[in-house]
């Protein structure tokens, strides 16, 4: 798989130990994670911070700076931020792990407060477009080539059209970041399929957030040149079942590494590997090699260029 390039990971909200999304991440911490990712095949991450008090997020923000300013294998391994909210669907199933007393709607100046913390290193934000009036928030962020993705959130389509239109380019994790129970035909999930054309559609191949058999039709139905798979992992991932945070809220990770909040409402990222994916795609997809490049290294590189 590491011939001509490895894993390229979108959404890493931490690994073993380490927790972009917490304060207090010590360098060593950071340092064995990087190193972790490595050995794994991973050749670069977008670290993930998701919604939580402006103050907050941009401390984190900011430590992920410093850290990778720091640490040549950290630099050479996190290649940009992800800033996952705080401007979601603060509905329930919408906002899914995200605390939804932190979300609010977008604003200008909070993002470009968010922007200045990450240091020019934000390449995606996942925002919910029905939050951002105007679309002001999706041009900002088009205008300055960062990757714009819908995200816990629940969009008419003629608002998801019209954010495609002002610069939206991708969905974060569909299928997941809604609620168990919608609409039959006219959800979010349809919406966004519909879309597939004009937007990058990712998914959490774990067989936890999506079962396969429904991953194999999604990617079917927006081709697998529209496609790309993260683990949205947590600092849980690579440690096996048992309870860990993942910023501030305790997680429950159980024997099939699938990671629940304490009362086990629902899914809070996962404890999946990149190795761990692939092996699920060829095992319960039956993909070829080249039929996972796609997904896990080679498209996530066309996306990062594309903002380039």
């Amino acid at each position: 798989m590491n011939e001509g390039g490895g894993y390229v990971d979108l959404q890493v909200n931490g690994y073993v130990g380490a927790d972009f999304t917490g304060d207090g991440l010590m360098h060593e911490v950071a340092l064995n994670a990087c190193q972790q990712l490595r050995d794994e095949g991973v050749d670069g991450i977008l670290a993930t911070v998701i919604t939580d008090d402006l103050d907050a997020m941009c401390r984190r923000l900011s430590r992920i700076v410093e850290l990778r300013d720091a640490d040549p294998l950290i630099k050479s391994m996190i290649w940009g931020i992800h800033i996952e909210g705080p401007f979601l669907n603060e509905q329930p199933g919408f906002i899914g792990a995200h605390p939804a007393d932190a979300a609010q709607r977008a604003d200008e100046d909070a993002m470009q407060r968010l922007l200045e913390s990450a240091g020019g290193l934000t390449r995606i934000v996942t925002l919910a477009p029905e939050r951002d009036e105007g679309l002001r928030v999706t041009r900002l962020l088009a205008r300055q080539n960062i990757i714009v993705s819908a995200g816990h959130c629940d969009p008419s389509l003629e608002v998801l059209r019209a954010a495609v239109d002002a610069g939206l380019q991708m969905f974060t994790h569909l299928g997941n970041g809604c609620p168990l129970m919608m609409h039959r035909h006219d959800n979010v999930i349809q919406r966004a399929l519909s879309l597939s054309e004009h937007v990058w559609i990712g998914f959490i191949a774990d067989g936890v957030h999506i079962p396969y058999f429904v991953l194999n039709n999604y990617l079917r139905c927006a081709g697998l040149d529209r496609c790309f798979l993260v683990t949205d992992a947590i600092s849980a991932a690579g440690l096996g079942p048992g309870q860990f945070t993942l910023g501030g809220q305790r997680v429950v990770v159980d024997e099939n590494l699938a990671t629940w909040s304490e009362d086990k409402s629902h899914l809070m990222g996962s404890a999946i590997t990149m190795s761990r994916v692939v092996a699920n795609l060829r095992d319960h997809r039956g993909m070829d090699d080249h039929q996972i490049r796609l997904l896990v290294a080679e498209n996530p590189r066309r996306i990062l260029a594309s903002a380039a």
